[in-house]
């Protein structure tokens, strides 16, 4: 922290290899930057807070000066950075780094708290003044679940395309490559019969090669049949985001090694969908709020009447409000997104439940939801309409 000496941190041991990190460590669509002047002046209480971070955020960089925070962001290629940043250096890095989009939240960590709080109120990225880590990771916890839900891979299909591809096989070339890939890899993985016990261990020994939390992976090895895998996939630990960014990055390691969860999750929803499949006798719609960048947004007006892909487990609610409420919160911290606003038909009588099921998991979520209904991955939709909303010009439905 700036300010106060006392409360500085970080190690000569520590630091070095913190500040320039190996990209191949990222095994979630985010990091941390941890950005201090002072940083090396109390090895044990750096340690002590690096290690508290990396609970929630596995790969946690730290910088020393404005200059190398901004070269570290200026070099990354994927993903989004959430930065901590010292009272002291707070005010001239926001300045230069609150316009990049890559920059997803910003926390002033600091010895006093009411000195800072005036100008950084007026920086829609910073999500506070803190005078301690705890507080901190409580809100990362939040956020580095909403850059999951914003960063869900998607696959756009315009009607060309599909039209194309359903009239000559030749034409499959023109379906996008990840969504092909992702396909083939979901196809392959569920039919394999691996054995939980064999799969968890596999899964701990790469989880430990990639630096996440000791008591995350105890927890899983523990508990994993305890708790349901819909459970598992909703509570704040590293399975979801990791699942998230293998798919997004097509890394076949981690998918493989999270194939039997992907198994276990999609069995659960096929399970939980032929109990309540009364329940879904009538057509019923679903929302979904979510920040698109312009590229991906533009992708999506291109694929008017062809096909919408999510090539992740899908999470939607029955409440618009839920989907409004998340939208509008992506919106104000970030001007470079589109928000968009999914609203979604759901026949059940013309999708093949086998292949792409669905359930209500609010019984089964390890956070309090409401009416959220979660589909498998890949399912699809086709894109009907778009149009911009009347009182927001940066919202679509």
């Amino acid at each position: 922290m700036g300010g106060q000496k006392s409360k500085s941190t970080a190690s000569d041991r520590t630091a070095p290899s913190d500040a320039m990190p190996s990209r191949r460590r990222m095994t979630q669509n985010y990091l941390v930057i941890w950005v201090d002047g002072n940083i090396d002046e109390n090895p044990e209480d750096c340690r002590n807070t690096l290690a508290q971070l990396r609970v929630v955020v596995s790969e946690v960089n730290v910088c020393r000066t404005l200059e190398e925070c901004i070269e570290f962001l200026n070099e990354m290629d994927e993903g989004k950075a959430f930065v901590i940043s010292s009272g002291a250096l707070g005010q001239s890095l926001v300045n230069d780094i609150h316009g990049m989009p890559k920059v997803d939240a910003i926390y002033i960590f600091c010895g006093n708290k009411e000195r800072h709080e005036a100008w950084a109120k007026d920086w829609p990225k910073i999500r506070g003044v803190f005078t301690s880590i705890k507080p901190i990771c409580e809100s990362l916890k939040k956020v580095a679940r909403e850059c999951d839900h914003d960063s869900i891979p998607m696959s756009f299909m315009p009607k060309r395309c599909t039209t194309d591809a359903a009239s000559n096989v030749q034409n499959l070339n023109q379906l996008p490559p990840t969504y092909m890939y992702s396909v083939i890899f979901k196809d392959i993985i569920l039919e394999i019969n691996d054995d939980d016990a064999k799969s968890i261990k596999a899964l701990e020994i790469y989880c430990k090669k990639k630096e996440i939390p000791d008591t995350e992976i105890n927890e899983l090895k523990r508990k994993y049949h305890q708790k349901s895998p819909i459970w598992w996939y909703t509570c704040e630990m590293f399975l979801y985001g990791m699942l998230n960014w293998g798919l997004r990055s097509l890394d076949m390691e981690a998918m493989s090694k999270l194939g039997f969860f992907i198994r276990s999750l999609n069995l659960q929803l096929k399970q939980l969908h032929q109990k309540q499949s009364a329940k879904f006798k009538k057509s019923f719609t679903v929302y979904r709020g979510q920040g698109m960048s312009e590229e991906d947004f533009q992708n999506l007006l291109d694929s008017k009447g062809g096909l919408l892909s999510f090539n992740n487990f899908l999470s939607t609610s029955m409440e618009r409000k839920v989907g409004m409420e998340f939208v509008e919160r992506t919106m104000k911290k970030n001007e470079d997104i589109v928000g968009a606003i999914f609203i979604m038909t759901i026949d059940q009588s013309k999708i093949s439940t086998s292949n792409t099921p669905f359930a209500m998991i609010d019984e089964h979520s390890a956070i309090p939801s409401e009416q959220e209904i979660l589909f498998t991955m890949h399912t699809v939709f086709r894109v009907v309409e778009i149009k911009r909303t009347p009182n927001n010009s940066r919202l679509w439905e």
